[in-house]
């Protein structure tokens, strides 16, 4: 009897163990747009999640849902991982804004990082990459690439992030060729393949032989190298399976020291709201290896304009340049603040055809 009671009391102290060491564990959450494979955007932010269970082994426990839809669904989701336990949750998409917002109310204990949003609560911070310092390295490269004067870009929703890119590729696309032209194409989606192979075989049509994409699939690099003589760029991810060429360079997003940096802060009891936005310089944006299908010259002006930016030397909004109405937005020498680029609504002189609602 005793001897029995003895391994029950051994039993229970081990249990009591077990659990105390799953509880010690910190629990992660991921809320993606789009499918772990997209190749892009979901794609960059899954490796972001690897990078987290890398670093910090068993300490962790990191849990995902992919292809939530923005809106209802998303809240529905995310109520769940944090029921579910999480400790931290990133929501990773501009659309997941007022649902991680709602939910956070809901759960004042839980950590919570919209990308790409600007609405902050005590237990929500947001974060994004400076994209358009890379879109504007695209748009030379673009610009003095192009025989037809015709660049394509495929957009995925009218908000500040896509509009921001557009104009830095515009802006730096016509610095190299005052001739340039872009024929815009809104997809209205982050990830569907089929709709941004149309979008990219509607710009090829249009004449244009580059394409931009702030969509998230390999389709438009795909339909490129079907037609052939179309140039393209990685978006999100370096997507260099289509390299040398269509693709001859890229935007690639690394969020790995972010999530390890904010995942050690919620371990230590440090964490707190914030907002960061980084680019280039802290290494959230990072070039693509620019293939030889680009020449020398032109390969060797990307590479001192991201220098450039990444010193601080040169900001891609600098004046001067006019709003699409040719009203002056920047003077000679001046630079766009944060707060006007966060919610830029315009489009840069130059640009044509409206920006949708």
């Amino acid at each position: 009897m005793k001897l029995t009671s003895l391994l029950a009391s051994a039993a229970m102290v081990l249990g009591l163990a077990t659990g105390a060491i799953a509880q010690d564990k910190t629990k992660v959450g991921f809320i993606y747009v789009g499918p772990v494979g997209d190749g892009g955007w979901t794609y960059e932010h899954d490796k972001g999640r690897q990078a987290v269970e890398a670093e910090f082994g068993d300490k962790v426990e990191t849990v995902y849902q992919e292809s939530v839809p923005e809106g209802a669904d998303a809240e529905r989701a995310i109520t769940q991982m944090a029921l579910n336990g999480a400790d931290l949750i990133f929501t990773t998409s501009f659309g997941y804004m007022d649902p991680t917002i709602n939910v956070a109310k809901k759960f004042p204990n839980v950590k919570f990082e919209h990308a790409t949003g600007y609405k902050t609560a005590d237990n929500v911070a947001v974060y994004s990459a400076r994209f358009y310092e890379g879109r504007a390295i695209q748009g030379h490269i673009a610009g003095k690439m192009t025989k037809s004067n015709i660049i394509g870009y495929i957009g995925s929703y009218p908000i500040p992030e896509v509009i921001r890119g557009m104009n830095s590729a515009f802006i730096h696309a016509r610095k190299a060729n005052p001739d340039v032209q872009f024929k815009i194409v809104w997809a209205y989606t982050w990830f569907d393949p089929a709709k941004e192979a149309d979008a990219a075989k509607v710009l090829i049509e249009q004449g244009a032989d580059v394409i931009l994409q702030h969509t998230d699939s390999t389709a438009p690099q795909a339909a490129a190298k079907a037609a052939g003589n179309v140039i393209t760029f990685g978006q999100a991810s370096d997507m260099s399976e289509y390299a040398p060429l269509p693709r001859v360079s890229s935007i690639i997003d690394n969020w790995a020291p972010y999530y390890i940096e904010r995942t050690q802060a919620v371990m230590d009891g440090t964490w707190a709201s914030s907002n960061r936005w980084d680019g280039i310089d802290k290494g959230m944006v990072g070039i693509g290896e620019i293939s030889d299908a680009v020449p020398a010259e032109v390969k060797a002006e990307a590479l001192a304009l991201k220098d450039a930016i990444a010193s601080g030397e040169y900001h891609p909004f600098t004046g001067p340049l006019n709003k699409q109405d040719g009203s002056v937005w920047l003077a000679e020498g001046e630079v766009a603040d944060d707060g006007t680029l966060a919610g830029l609504n315009f489009y840069v002189e130059g640009i044509e055809g409206d920006i949708p609602n």
